[in-house]
């Protein structure tokens, strides 16, 4: 989907269509007044102060209405520029504009704005000829918004829209909003029963409903097979820590306003803990390791907690607790390369075997001129970038390489991909860190008797599950693989009467076959009940009539077909084996 905001002809377009908005508001609401409307990457919003009024979908319909009458008459756009006291003169009724124009600097004496017919507002430009040149253009949705974004302050109402040069331009970003609004994780995880958020609860603190539980432990467990047969140790750990654990990793230093406030329990201090490599380099430091020992992969499917503002928590994408799938490879500096393309390698496996293809690669390096931010040793930060190019390279991997975007303590590939509604964020993660180790003061006894301090890989495949449950729910539009899906299969007797007894016998085998199998023995229609486990996204749908309890067979659909194929129980079973072994 098009960036309008990075798009400067669609940036100019949609600024000049806000205003029309406004100005139609105004005709409508003689009463209203404007505080900003910006251009953002999905079109332009304006907030807007319309007193006790509440708008409703009827309002969105009438404001259209007036803005398709501004533009048909085709009024230029005139800029204007004046003082700063001659604006507050100007805006002198509008408590608004004299907000804007009191937090402008004394020494900008020019300011501009625009008119068009008998509406005038601040504007910085730049803005189209004439209103005629937005005539494509549709409002999407209106919500509530504080002024300023401070809930303290008054409820302003917001209007979003968006405007293209062409109506075909138009028609295609609206299907692409209609295609974005069905894969939003939220929408679908609400249809499906996968996660609740409540406020009572917390901002931020997802709850999973057994739908949900099944997804997720099913994740858990594939990924953690994956690790063990690649010899990964898994371990415990607890969800809080010491403070000076932290302050020994240096996370107190770089990263401490995306902690909770810590806590005081019997003169010490904890916080709850936002990642797991300083616990695990504790594990790695409480006994002696040879370089036999070397590779070291401790693992584990940990609980973690960080702050994230509430504006920018989003379903399950971005929360303030979420469980990593987490890893941390000690080794020594001579198997970089082969660990650090394992784990590339389980990256890629994993991606293939769910069918995830939209994703590309970033290699985030330091900012040299950052002298806070990044730990400071330049041969070691040149060695670890270094070494992650000949990987990447020797690969063959497309990447690009981000500057200022690596952990305080060492470069990172990420795997970026694009969820349904707002902007890109990594999903899987591999670190290179030479740093840590020696702030543990970690060693390890090398092959000529002297000590040595390891090499340490941070690395996450399915990234956090929640955010990679968000992902996939959003790739797939909920419609999940079969070893996935809560439920598996859904079996429907024709009739209760008549087919109840073969349909039960039928579950109970599924089940202890370790199937998730549902019963769908209610009093309604066969055509309900059918349609019933269409929206449920159910991958396959068991139909019992009397030919089925006769030849004791069985006649199945799969979700999104309406083609039924007969099967007997053993061919079915080894029809469900070869979906469950394909994965995706």
């Amino acid at each position: 989907m098009i960036n309008i905001k990075e798009n400067k002809e669609l940036n100019i377009i949609n600024h000049s269509c806000a205003h029309i908005m406004a100005q139609a508001v105004k005709h409508l609401f003689p009463e209203a007044k404007f505080w900003v409307g910006p251009v953002i990457e999905e079109g332009f919003y304006y907030d807007i102060d319309l007193g006790d009024k509440t708008l409703t979908e009827e309002d969105l319909t009438n404001i259209e209405k007036e803005m398709k009458r501004i533009i048909k008459d085709g009024k230029r756009i005139i800029r204007e520029e004046i003082t700063k006291s001659e604006a507050l003169e100007r805006f002198k009724d509008d408590p608004y504009k004299i907000d804007l124009i009191n937090r402008m600097d004394e020494s900008d004496t020019v300011i501009s704005c625009y008119t068009q017919g008998d509406f005038t507002d601040l504007c910085r430009g730049p803005h189209v000829e004439t209103t005629k040149e937005c005539k494509y253009f549709k409002l999407l949705k209106f919500s509530g918004a504080y002024w300023k974004g401070d809930a303290k302050n008054k409820m302003l109402q917001r209007i979003y829209g968006v405007c293209f040069k062409t109506e075909e331009d138009l028609n295609k970003h609206l299907e692409e909003l209609k295609d974005a609004q069905e894969r939003d994780h939220r929408k679908i995880g609400k249809d499906l029963g996968i996660f609740l958020i409540d406020d009572l609860v917390g901002k931020g603190l997802p709850m999973y409903l057994p739908n949900g539980f099944v997804m997720w432990n099913t994740l858990e467990n594939y990924i953690r097979e994956k690790e063990i047969k690649r010899g990964y140790k898994h371990v415990l750990t607890p969800p809080i820590g010491n403070v000076e654990l932290y302050k020994t990793s240096g996370h107190w230093e770089h990263y401490q306003e995306n902690m909770f406030p810590k806590m005081e329990v019997d003169d010490e201090e904890f916080v709850l803990r936002p990642m797991n490599c300083p616990h695990h380099m504790v594990i790695y430091g409480s006994e002696l390791h040879s370089y036999r020992d070397l590779p070291l992969r401790i693992a584990e499917i940990a609980r973690d907690a960080r702050y994230e503002a509430s504006g920018a928590l989003k379903g399950i994408e971005r929360v303030r607790t979420f469980c990593q799938n987490d890893s941390h490879i000690f080794c020594t500096p001579e198997q970089i390369e082969s660990e650090f393309k394992s784990v590339v390698d389980l990256i890629l496996e994993v991606y293939k075997e769910m069918n995830i293809k939209n994703y590309r690669f970033e290699l985030s390096l330091r900012d040299p001129e950052d002298k806070v931010k990044y730990y400071p040793d330049d041969e070691m930060w040149n060695n670890a970038e270094n070494k992650l190019r000949e990987v990447l390279n020797d690969l063959k991997l497309d990447y690009v390489e981000k500057i200022g975007e690596a952990a305080f303590y060492g470069p990172k590939l990420d795997v970026q991909v694009k969820p349904a509604v707002g902007p890109e964020y990594t999903l899987s993660t591999c670190q290179l860190d030479f740093c840590l180790p020696m702030r543990f003061d970690l060693s390890y006894i090398d092959s000529d008797g002297t000590k040595k301090t390891p090499v340490v890989i941070h690395r996450a495949i399915l990234g956090s599950i929640d955010r990679f449950m968000a992902f996939y729910l959003e790739e797939t539009k909920g419609v999940l693989p079969l070893w996935l899906a809560p439920i598996e299969i859904n079996i429907l007797p024709v009739n209760n009467e008549y087919h109840l007894d073969y349909a039960k016998d039928l579950s109970t085998k599924l089940e202890k076959e370790g199937y998730r199998v549902n019963l769908d023995c209610r009093e309604e229609k066969l055509g309900y009940r059918l349609r019933d486990a269409v929206v449920k996204k159910i991958p396959v749908t068991i139909i019992l009539g009397q030919k089925e309890v006769d030849d004791k067979t069985i006649s199945y659909r799969e979700f999104g077909s309406e083609k039924t194929t007969t099967l007997t129980y053993k061919d079915f079973i080894k029809y469900l084996e070869k979906r469950i072994k394909n994965k995706n």
